[in-house]
């Protein structure tokens, strides 16, 4: 399936994410900051990035801006999965360049729900 990187401070809800990403199916990645989340995207060119936005060194919101304006990182997808669940937290991320938002607590099956519509909505790359 896909190489999946994680990013979240909180090491019990890195540990849940990562066991949902595990069960169904994906390749694990992780970085425990939001500095380390990007360091890690641009060495390890993941499929998609599942990003906390309240983290030490660079929010989730600066790490994800700074992933969709690299050249090396832009085709990324970045899903925000956070406990800010106001409408302005949410367009904020998406105008930063997220292709989606999860709040917390989520179910096993939200989580695959939002992985499938992202990756099924990306485009295939340029030849």
């Amino acid at each position: 399936m896909a190489r999946i990187l994680i990013v979240d401070d909180s090491p019990s809800q890195l540990l849940g994410i990562q066991r949902i990403v595990e069960k169904l199916g994906h390749e694990i990645l992780t970085a425990t900051d939001g500095a380390a989340g990007v360091e890690a995207a641009k060495a390890e060119l993941p499929d998609l990035v599942l990003m906390d936005v309240v983290m030490p060194n660079l929010n989730g919101f600066q790490a994800t801006r700074t992933l969709a304006r690299d050249e090396a990182t832009r085709h990324i997808p970045v899903i925000l999965v956070t406990t800010k669940d106001q409408d302005t937290d949410r367009m904020w991320g998406m105008r930063q360049g997220a292709k989606a938002y999860i709040t917390k607590p989520f179910s096993e099956d939200e989580l695959s729900e939002v992985l499938e519509r992202v990756f099924s909505s990306q485009e295939p790359p340029a030849l």
